[in-house]
């Protein structure tokens, strides 16, 4: 196919990347660390871990997992922790015992854990204790025979280490009653496995690495299988995108959002394999630590999403943070809008580079290149090796300027989902494309912009709305805290717009916002109701809003928006 992006790519970025280059990515691992391993690797909550250091505690994790676990090659390894030294550790230790890493959201509900257990089958864990009384009410309903739990402080110096699990159990009761009888402790299974001689598994690229289960923001979790061969192919495809600014072993990541998540996870394992020294942030939403993370450790890159880049620029502090080393400021996960972007460039003098992915796509697809002036407001073009095309309702290719649904083809696309091949047709055409369920539009010049989730399109009066529009233009209302849009039913139109907001400004009222709207939608765009909201709106752990419990929730009475109604507004000339 036609691949007019190619010429929008920056001089020194290939239209392929080499996939065999490493047979696995225990490859990739070891090869780093050996290339890098004087330089610091991972650093939290003030202490630092070479690579040389990382690679024999994830080489005696792994040898405890084979050879006292008693675990086989493909067995899967459930992870539950937040971004602590003990999770890369956990995680590269995983891979080269030939196992399978089952990344968990350590928030999830007891519900939602033992959902992701059983699904996944998974034969072992490893728990924060914070969250080991979660796992206690579901383990024996799973198939989980090794509990391996961690403390918060466990990698960290002998006097912090006492301190931090000491403050964070009997000061800030962080650590709710836990019983879980032949749990091993984090530190005991690196000891023992120190002594153990670890059995090598050869692995290759059709070989599983990830259960990475979706976010479950539109329905029930699924388990993306992601190969070696995946996230091989994707950690090289970000590294040389991101080369013409990271040079290598000379870096520092700060990465705020949880390694669990795919887009992190592939995110600094591509940041790793430059030998970047990256900086985990264990709890994000305590903006105070964080700022104190930033100011100690002055960025060259950053990964977040919109929510967190905008909680940055509003939080006390920010101002104070030297920003003079940043090259890079990555935004994914979720739609970055104009006045976070906006706001950003004008704080930091560098601006959001957007991307777009799934976690189908390891995840990464598409992405902005990194020598923009200033943010595109599009999610960019697609990386090396990968192709993306907008179909119509019958599956077949639009040309540009049309909006449809985003195809991806790539040596990223998942396998599948785990055990449910049905659902995986659904999702894969004949020929191979991956359908992402995201509306969007190419350019003349091969650049794609994202509209909305499929699912979370608004049919009004047989008119498209996407709600990330709307939400764009509410948040540039400076009474505007946060705001999202769904879709209600509607007598006349079928579906009608609903604002959901939480104020800044407490003076703020339906009337104004409206206004506001009224000078940037059409008619049949504008909402016809507002909630006001005093609680900060539902979200994942990665900060999307979720839509789908807004439109749950029971109705709250609002009053008509004073807006020309559905029926009478004009519908541009693309819209379908």
């Amino acid at each position: 196919m036609d691949k007019p992006w190619l010429a929008l790519y920056p001089a020194g970025i290939p239209a392929e990347i080499d996939t065999r280059a490493f047979a696995s990515l225990k490859d990739v691992l070891a090869a780093n660390c050996a290339r890098f391993a004087d330089r610091p690797a991972y650093s939290s909550m003030g202490q630092g871990m070479t690579f040389a250091q990382l690679d024999a505690a994830s080489l005696a994790f792994a040898a405890w997992l084979q050879k006292r676990a008693g675990l086989r090659r493909g067995d899967r390894v459930a992870l539950m922790m937040p971004n602590l030294l003990q999770y890369p550790v956990a995680l590269f230790g995983t891979l080269r015992a030939g196992l399978v890493v089952v990344n968990v959201n350590p928030l999830y509900t007891p519900r939602e854990l033992e959902h992701q257990l059983k699904d996944a089958g998974a034969a072992a864990i490893v728990v924060l204790e914070n969250f080991a009384h979660t796992l206690e009410q579901v383990i024996a309903a799973t198939a989980v025979r090794k509990v391996v739990t961690t403390q918060a402080g466990d990698l960290l110096p002998p006097l912090q280490r006492l301190l931090t699990n000491a403050v964070l159990k009997h000061v800030k009761k962080a650590v709710p009653p836990w019983r879980l009888p032949g749990a091993v402790p984090f530190r005991a299974a690196l000891a023992a496995g120190r002594a153990l001689a670890l059995d090598d598994v050869a692995l290759g690229p059709d070989d599983l690495a990830f259960l990475q289960y979706t976010g479950g923001t539109t329905g029930v979790a699924k388990g993306a299988m992601l190969s070696h061969g995946n996230m091989v192919a994707n950690v090289l495809q970000v590294a040389a995108w991101i080369g013409r600014d990271m040079k290598d072993g000379a870096e520092t990541l700060v990465i705020p959002l949880p390694l669990y998540h795919v887009f992190a996870l592939t995110g600094a394992l591509s940041f790793f394999s430059r030998g970047t020294h990256t900086v985990l942030v264990a709890n994000p939403r305590d903006l105070p630590a964080f700022i104190k993370t930033l100011k100690a450790s002055p960025p060259s890159a950053l990964i977040g999403v919109n929510t967190l880049y905008r909680a940055l620029l509003d939080a006390p502090g920010f101002a104070e943070v030297d920003f003079s080393r940043l090259k890079l400021a990555v935004a994914g996960g979720m739609a970055v809008q104009h006045v976070v972007a906006q706001r950003w460039k004008q704080a930091t003098g560098v601006p959001l580079v957007e991307g777009y992915g799934l976690t189908e796509t390891a995840p990464v697809a598409i992405a902005n290149p990194t020598d923009i002036a200033e943010w595109s407001g599009g999610i960019g073009v697609p990386l090396p090796s990968t192709e993306a095309a907008i179909l119509g309702e019958q599956g077949q290719p639009l040309p540009p300027g049309e909006v449809g649904e985003i195809a991806v083809r790539g040596p990223q696309v998942m396998k599948g989902y785990w055990q449910r091949p049905e659902e995986s047709a659904k999702v894969f055409s004949a020929d191979g494309w991956l359908r992402t369920g995201d509306m969007g539009v190419m350019d003349e010049r091969g650049s794609f912009h994202l509209t909305d989730r499929k699912k979370d399109m608004i049919v009004v009066s047989g008119f498209k709305v996407f709600p990330n529009e709307i939400e764009d233009v509410l948040t540039l209302h400076p009474g505007v805290l946060e705001a999202a849009v769904i879709g209600v039913p509607d007598e006349r139109a079928g579906e009608a717009v609903k604002a959901v907001v939480v104020r800044k400004d407490p003076g703020l009222t339906e009337a104004d916002l409206l206004a506001h709207c009224r000078q940037h939608l059409t008619g049949y765009k504008m909402p016809r109701s507002v909630e006001f909201r005093t609680e900060p709106l539902p979200k994942t752990n990665l900060g999307k809003i979720l839509r789908r419990e807004l439109r749950a929730a029971p109705p709250v009475p609002a009053a008509s928006a004073a807006s020309a109604s559905a029926t009478e507004a004009r519908a541009p000339a693309h819209a379908a």
